[in-house]
């Protein structure tokens, strides 16, 4: 696969930065990406929804004293608003120019999952989006710090049922266990102790407030340090052992790079990371142009977003319909705001399933016929039912080519700019598929070169990056 094509799948979601990156090089890419503005106007979607205490006290109110049609209406605009919430996100990680901030935006909103489904908030669910759009390419102490103070995690880890004389665990564990340090590096007691440390931390105005009637003010001990510790204590505490840097970098070689990183380069990077006090751009910059210089094609199974964007890009269809990506991704186990656990979504051979496979597969015919992508034709094409012809609307789709070469340049150039690795049988298949008496100045050439793209978007290396 072309170098700067696989470096705009793994940094982006499609290869439309394939040419800025060979225009720039890496390093000004990147340097133009980590300086990318990005939009703080509160969405039109949420400006009447509740964000205060009071505001969703009043709400609440609404409801208890609703007559059942009135909390259905309630809850269908609750859903309409979630939606809305994806699509945006979808928008910006289709159409922003330098759109790594929004891939790592996503990273971090793997790594701290905090779900719609158990938040129920869609503004503390925008507030936590928003702490991860700030902290994206800033300082992973201090987005941890932010994080676990947000209104959106101290919900879905119930640290609102945590309080001084009567703890909730879940908050303390996970962020030993899932967002710093990970699985044998700490006692039962940290997480005990955390637990106290963290009693009386809940909703707020703006983000997680202490309570001073049920806080927990007494000494604790954590990682052996004696004090009465609060949020911030514990994360400064966490951040000066010695296996903080490891977590991390190998959940960033894998969601960028490689589903099963060596366990060498992800000391070697988080050494790395530690000398440079857990600033995250110059880590990123690090790992990303030294494993551009390697040959490293194919060791990562492409996410859903990647599969369905690059698609839309190849094909170069226009008015591309966000609420359709919304449910192909969800169909495919990447639901926006709602990971099915608080580990997130596994990545690497989750997303190729048997049944993840025939649906991409099924996906790419819809899209190369020339039929439309929305969400009522996914949902009865991936339950295997098949509509009508005369349902589907048609849209204009081709894929670039070089107008001027043959049927073998035409191969190898969707080729490099596809595949990782080409078979001998695939070649075949390829040469019989665009014959060498294929004239590309044929009126009806970009109909043969969509049919061989189709045939490509469903081999089995196409699905790797």
């Amino acid at each position: 696969m072309k170098k700067s094509n696989l470096w705009s799948l793994r940094l982006g979601f499609s290869g439309k930065q394939t040419s800025k990156i060979e225009k720039l090089g890496l390093e000004k890419f990147l340097k133009q990406s980590y300086n990318s503005k990005f939009d703080t106007t509160l969405p039109d979607f949420l400006q009447d929804q509740p964000k205060t205490t009071l505001e969703l006290k009043q709400v609440r109110e609404i409801i208890k004293t609703s007559d059942p049609e009135t909390k259905k209406e309630i809850q269908k605009k609750e859903n309409q608003v979630t939606a809305e919430f994806k699509k945006w996100w979808i928008a910006k990680m289709r159409n922003d120019e330098f759109p790594l901030h929004e891939n790592m935006v996503c990273f971090w909103h793997n790594h701290f999952v905090s779900t719609s489904q158990k938040v129920k908030i869609n503004y503390w669910i925008y507030q936590h989006n928003m702490i991860l759009r700030e902290n994206a390419f800033g300082n992973f102490k201090e987005l941890t710090k932010q994080i676990l103070k947000s209104n959106a995690m101290v919900r879905y880890l119930d640290n609102g049922d945590n309080k001084k004389g009567k703890v909730n665990e879940n908050l303390s564990r996970e962020l030993l266990e899932l967002f710093t340090i990970g699985i044998g590096n700490y006692t039962e007691d940290d997480i005990k102790n955390g637990a106290k440390a963290l009693a009386g931390l809940n909703i707020g105005d703006e983000g997680a407030v202490y309570r001073k009637n049920i806080e927990d003010n007494s000494d604790k001990i954590y990682f052996g340090k004696t004090g009465n510790w609060k949020a911030d204590d514990l994360v400064d505490i966490i951040f000066e052992q010695k296996n903080i840097p490891y977590l991390i970098t190998r959940k960033i070689l894998k969601w960028f790079i490689y589903d099963n990183p060596s366990e060498e380069l992800v000391v070697y990077y988080g050494d790395y990371f530690r000398k440079e006090k857990f600033e995250i751009q110059p880590l990123l910059t690090k790992i990303f142009t030294e494993e551009f210089k390697k040959e490293n094609s194919g060791n990562k199974i492409k996410n859903p977003l990647v599969y369905i964007l690059q698609l839309c890009d190849e094909l170069q269809m226009e008015n591309v319909n966000d609420a359709a990506i919304m449910a192909f991704i969800k169909q495919q186990g990447m639901d926006l705001y709602n990971q099915v656990n608080v580990k997130g979504w596994d990545g690497g051979n989750s997303w190729l399933t048997s049944q993840i496979y025939l649906q991409r597969n099924n996906t790419a015919d819809l899209l190369c016929s020339g039929k439309s992508l929305n969400r009522r034709v996914l949902k009865t094409m991936m339950n295997g039912v098949e509509k009508e012809k005369s349902e589907y609307e048609k849209v204009a789709v081709k894929v670039a080519f070089d107008s001027d070469g043959n049927n073998k340049t035409i191969i190898s150039e969707l080729s490099d700019r596809l595949l990782f690795n080409v078979s001998d049988s695939a070649q075949k298949d390829m040469e019989n598929l665009l014959k060498y008496d294929f004239d590309p100045k044929d009126p009806h050439a970009d109909f043969a070169v969509v049919r061989l793209f189709n045939y490509i978007a469903k081999l089995p290396e196409y699905q790797l990056i």
